[in-house]
Order: structure tokens, then sequence, then C-alpha cells
């Protein structure tokens, strides 16, 4: 998953996280940060799920200014609740701006400055668009959108608003049969009946009104009678939208599929919406097979820029930064010469740089590209991932960064190259506490003559003298980075904290390497990459201080995956014991049961019945784990979420039930309101809890 989804995802668990009987709300204690104590330095679960969760920085329009957003999770209350603060751009003075019951989101800046719009739900639980003076007092809602509000853009004079809202999508029971006003069932004749976590009874339109600072008026859906969705589900929000600066036409991305041709395509398009007719006047990328995603107009309204991937059905594909010339309609692909995939832009205010974000050799640096010469350069790197681009009007950037062993914070890179500093400090006294932990950066020599970067995180106080259990981590995508990543679930920090040694491989098919690295894993699921971990483990095995007969193999989604096809794989007992979580065990069943078609038919090659498809025929007789569950020997444990339908949680079923009749020990953690992920603060505490009891288990013997 790419940066730009980690976003959005956050967004979405907390928008999710409000919902409930408002009366109960009403009574509930203000969700504010905890108070807490930190035993010995140890890191725990619960104390992950009392870190601030810091996110979307905006710049006052004076640049003195960082409005941004925290949150904090109540395991008492099983929610989260964001709130809005700001900061001096010299990192003083930091207040709070707002104590509410319900979550802020898409917090920006209006009025100069001198007033905030964000979205907050109105008294039916609906988001609506709001207001508030910059202090946080004189808040009023100024919409009153039926359904809510997902999100909202406004024009750059601020007369105009493009709001996201949700539409009926198809026909239900009752729409058929009028008499039957009880009846659950769903009569369905397409594909993409359901998608990520839901049955699709709604898609998402954008609508375009005027907004004069006092109310939200005159909405028009830009696709009135049409029925597709922009943005696009699960992971399109408002970066989907843009305005051109003179405000006279909106750009919005599409896909202008349905059904099967939906589900097999990743042909999304950006198209120009005119305001004074009311109509999408042109298909800006025709002709290009990919995503086209992203869409950022320069500050003059001259060019467009936008990320773009070449190949129909690859969701994985290099995303190429793509520049329109919007009076010639010239387009040109700016990164052609440059090895790696973008995942988010921003102009520079003198429309010379894009700067960007992107996984480069395992972590995820900030870059700019000048667009008449396409010279790339570091803006800011090191041992970070990078978070969040604004661009500032005198130089510099605003951004957000975090490593595997910090969260997020805000940070201002005064120039290109220069050290960042840090301008927010949310969870310094948390982590303050916190035994330090040792991220090392190792090169390993894989099977094919390649070397690996993988990243070793070593326990609290650690002594090359003694023996630590290790675990291999598996990283899902499966073309995801293994960056310096901070996750609120798979936190490495956490583990190394737990006394074992962490193995991390940029095992082939991950991205920032290259595309030739990154599309290898493509139609050969149980081929190199899976070498790849088998190196990374051995490798650490030759030193003395690695437990090699206590080392542990973990993961989700394809990671998961990984975990059965590995366990399948174990003759020579390099892992004691496994844990997976949301993989896929049976690919043939994985082929029928997931939703985006697209993504099984590339990285699988295709259907199993299509015995003339050698790729494919391959890949289900050589890469499908259950075909090698007879190898089984280890315990393991399997963890799903019930409203998976990316990776059905009867993969995990299956998994668990055959490992119960071979006989060997086994556990089975369901999820019954969980999706692919699980996010709910209850939940993840528990899913915490069994994951290190399970490891302790059988990698800690009793002495």
């Amino acid at each position: 998953m790419n940066y730009f989804k980690q976003t959005v995802m956050a967004s979405l668990t907390a928008l999710t996280a409000v919902s409930g009987a408002r009366a109960a709300e009403a009574e509930a204690p203000l969700i504010e940060k905890p108070v807490v104590k930190v035993e010995n330095g140890q890191f725990t679960p619960e104390l992950l799920n009392a870190l601030g969760r810091v996110s979307d920085p905006q710049l006052s329009p004076d640049g003195k200014r960082v409005l941004y957003g925290v949150s904090y999770p109540s395991v008492e209350q099983n929610k989260s609740n964001r709130e809005l603060w700001v900061v001096d751009i010299d990192g003083k003075n930091a207040r709070q701006l707002t104590r509410t019951k319900s979550s802020e989101q898409n917090a920006v800046w209006i009025d100069g400055g001198s007033r905030i719009a964000f979205i907050y739900p109105d008294d039916n639980g609906d988001y609506q668009v709001w207001t508030m003076n910059a202090d946080g007092t004189g808040r009023r809602c100024v919409s009153a959108v039926k359904g809510g509000v997902d999100g909202f853009k406004l024009s750059d004079d601020q007369k105009k608003i493009v709001v996201i809202s949700q539409v009926k999508y198809g026909q239900t029971a009752q729409d058929v049969y009028p008499d039957l006003p009880k009846a659950d069932g769903r009569i369905i004749d397409d594909l993409m009946y359901r998608h990520w976590d839901e049955w699709v009874a709604t898609v998402p339109h954008p609508f375009v009104g005027d907004f004069d600072g006092n109310a939200v008026s005159n909405l028009r859906d830009v696709l009135e009678g049409e029925p597709y969705e922009s943005p696009m589900k699960p992971w399109g929000g408002v970066e989907s939208l843009a305005w051109a600066p003179d405000g006279k036409s909106l750009v919005y991305v599409c896909r202008k599929k349905t059904g099967k041709a939906y589900a097999i395509s990743t042909n999304s398009d950006l198209y120009q919406w005119d305001v004074a007719t009311g109509k999408t006047v042109k298909n800006l990328t025709e002709g290009n097979l990919g995503y086209d995603t992203y869409p950022v107009f320069s500050k003059s309204g001259r060019k467009l820029a936008w990320l773009s991937m070449e190949h129909d059905g690859y969701e994985a594909d290099k995303n190429r930064i793509m520049v329109m010339d919007m009076a010639t309609g010239q387009k040109q692909d700016i990164t052609v010469d440059w090895d790696y995939t973008a995942d988010a832009i921003a102009w520079s205010a003198d429309e010379k740089y894009i700067y960007f974000l992107a996984a480069y050799q395992g972590a995820a640096p900030m870059f700019r590209i000048n667009v008449a010469t396409r010279k790339v350069e570091t803006v800011a790197g090191g041992q970070w991932d990078y978070a969040a681009i604004v661009p500032m009007a005198k130089g510099g950037v605003l951004t957000m960064r975090h490593s595997m062993k910090q969260p997020d914070e805000l940070y201002v890179v005064a120039k290109a190259g220069k050290e960042p500093v840090k301008i927010t400090s949310v969870n310094d006294d948390l982590m303050g506490q916190l035994a330090d932990i040792t991220v090392e950066k190792r090169m390993v020599p894989t099977t094919d003559g390649k070397q690996m970067t993988t990243w070793v995180l070593l326990p609290p106080n650690f002594d090359p003298n003694k023996k630590y259990p290790a675990l291999l981590f598996c990283e899902g995508g499966p073309q995801s980075p293994v960056s310096q990543f901070w996750s609120y679930r798979w936190n490495l920090r956490l583990m190394a904290a737990n006394g074992y040694i962490v193995i991390a491989p940029n095992r082939r098919g991950l991205p920032g390497f290259g595309t030739e690295w990154n599309a290898q894993i493509s139609k050969d699921y149980g081929g190199q990459n899976m070498k790849d971990y088998m190196s990374a483990v051995d490798y650490m095995k030759q030193f003395p201080y690695v437990d090699g007969e206590h080392i542990g193999c973990t993961g989700a989604s394809y990671g998961g995956y990984s975990t059965y096809w590995l366990a399948g794989h174990n003759q020579d007992k390099r892992f004691a014991c496994f844990l997976a979580h949301a993989g896929i065990f049976n690919l043939e069943a994985q082929y029928l049961e997931t939703e985006e078609m697209w993504f099984a038919n590339w990285d699988m090659g295709g259907a199993f019945w299509d015995k003339d498809n050698a790729a494919a025929q391959n890949t289900f007789k050589t890469a499908d784990p259950h075909k090698f569950v007879q190898n089984w020997n280890s315990p393991i444990m399997v963890t799903v979420g019930e409203k998976d339908y990316r990776i059905s949680f009867t993969q995990g079923m299956q998994a668990f039930n055959a490992a119960k009749l071979m006989g060997l020990p086994a556990r089975f953690v369901s999820f019954p309101s969980e999706n692919h992920w699980i996010v709910k603060p209850q939940n993840s505490v528990l899913w915490q809890r069994e994951f290190f009891k399970w490891f302790d288990q059988w990698l800690k013997p009793k002495k």
C-alpha cells in the first residue's frame, strides 16, 4: 500500500470511529490525550494505542501558522477522536482549537486565514461542512447535504465548492418488489457487487456548488445520472479533485466502467467539467490505459500534473509524473529517465519544480524534479519516511515524517538538502520514556547474486553475547515498500521491544529498487521473492545472537500468503511457528472470491481453468499454499476480519481447519466487525496481546 492510501485510510478510520448512537456519545467522556505510565521503559500495545496520531498539515495563507489534526484512540470507548491544533511555523505556541465529542476532518484555512472550514457531524450524525473562526470560536454548520459529505475542496477564490457525497447505486429488493418491505435479499446481475468491506449500495459523486463563507448552495451532481464513482473506492478522496485556478472548471478522476468491465480494469481517466455549462467537456487522458490519478494544477493554471500508470490491470505499475500544457494539450512524462514510482506530488510556487514522495532504497525520501530539465534531486532523505508535501511560498516545504522508531510529527525543510526542523512534539513525552531500540540496514546476498536491503531491528539493551528469538516480517501488497514505516498494528518497534530481533527484507516485488525489481513478483508468487525471504533468514542465522531454533514467521495480506507458503516449504525447520493475518491460502478460491479481478488476473496470470495459459497454470500449480499444506509441521495462528472482501475470511478458516485436522497446534482469531485491517481500539489491543502470547509460547521456551 502506498503512502497516499495510508493517509486516506487513516481519515476513513477516523470517520468510521465516530459512528454509533448519538445519545451514548453525548454521555461518554471526551476523548483526549490519555494519562499513561511507562513501566521500566517497556513499549506495550496499550502504549501504542495511547500515542497521538498527527495528520493533514495545512499552511496558513501568510505562511506563519500550521493547522493540523491529532487523534487519540480510547480503548475504553472503542473509538477515536480527532481534534484540530495550530502551531506557529517556527514550532512555537502550539495550541488546541477544538475539544469536541466527534472528529473534525478535512480542515482548511479560509478568508485569508481568519477562519477555518472543516467537516463535522450534524445532529443526525451526518458529516457536513462547518466553519469557525481561526481561534476555534463561532462554529456553525454551513451545508445540509442529504446523507452528509465525505470531503470537500474549495476553488482558489473560495466562491465555489465541490463536495463528495454518496448516491444510490443499483436496485434494492424493495425497488423491484414494493410489496416485500422486509425482504433483505440482494438481486445481483454483474460483478463488483461488493468492494473492500461493503456490499455496494452507494457510490461517491462530486457535487459542485456556491460557497459564500456562510452557506453551501446550488449543488449540482457532476456525474448526474451516471453509475460511476468519483473519487474511486476504496482509496480515493479530495486529492482526486482539482479546481482550475480560475474556478471555471474542475478536473475529476473517474473510471467510467461498471460490473465486469470495472472489475478487470484499472483504466481511470482525468475528466474536465465546465462550471458554466455543467458538463464534462474533455477526457484529458484518453488513450492511456492504466490509472490516472492525483491531478494538481500549477499556480497559474497553465499546466496540470498528475500520476499515471501505463498498463491496464496492473495496480502496482510505475507511477509516472505527467505534465500537460493546458493551452496546447501537449503531455510529457517528466520521470521517463527516473526508474522509481511516485506517490504524491505538489507544485513549487514558482512552477519550476514538482515535489514528490517515493519509495527509494528502503526509505521514502522527498524529492523534487525540475519540470524543464527532468533532473531529480533529494529534498529530504535519511532513515525516514516522509508523508506530506506542502510547498511554502518563499521556498521550503512543510512536511510530516516517521520511522520505524517513532510516529509522525511535523517538520519544515527550509531548502533542499537542509536538515528538517521539527515543529511539533505530540508524542515526545511518551516516546522519551521508552527504552530505545536499534534499527540497522543490512545488505543480504540473494540466490541470484543480488544485494537485498533488509531492515533488522534489535531489542532494547541489546547484548551481542546473548541469544534472541527472531521474527521474519513478510510485507503485504504484494508491492508495497518495507521502508521506514510506522504502523499502529504491524509495529516493528513493538515487536523488538518485546525481546525479538525483527528481520524485514525488501524482497523481490517491492518498490524503491527500480521497476524490474518491483515487477519481478508478478506471476511468480512462489518464486524468487520466497527465496529472498529464506536468504534473509539464513543470513541472520549466522550471527551468534540469533537463536536459530526459535524464529517465527508473520505477515498480513500477501504477507499472510507468504506465511502460508513458507509453512508448506519448511522441511528444514527454518521457522518454529507462524502467524498469518488476512492471507491468501487457496489461490483458486481467491481468484473467484476477490472483488478487483484485475489484481488476480495480473498477478496470477489469469484463470485457473484456462489450461492453455502457461503462466496461470504455473501459478496455481507451484504457488498455491493449500496444495502444500501436507508439509505443514509447525504451530500456526490465523487472524481475519469477517468484513474483508479483498481476501475473504474463509481463506483463514480453511487454513486453520487444515492445521487442526492435521493435528497441529493452531489458533484462530476472527473479528466480525473488522475488514482487511484491525482498527477498532479494543480489537487492536486484543490482536496485539494474542500476537505476542502466541509467539512467546513457541519462541521463548521456559527455562
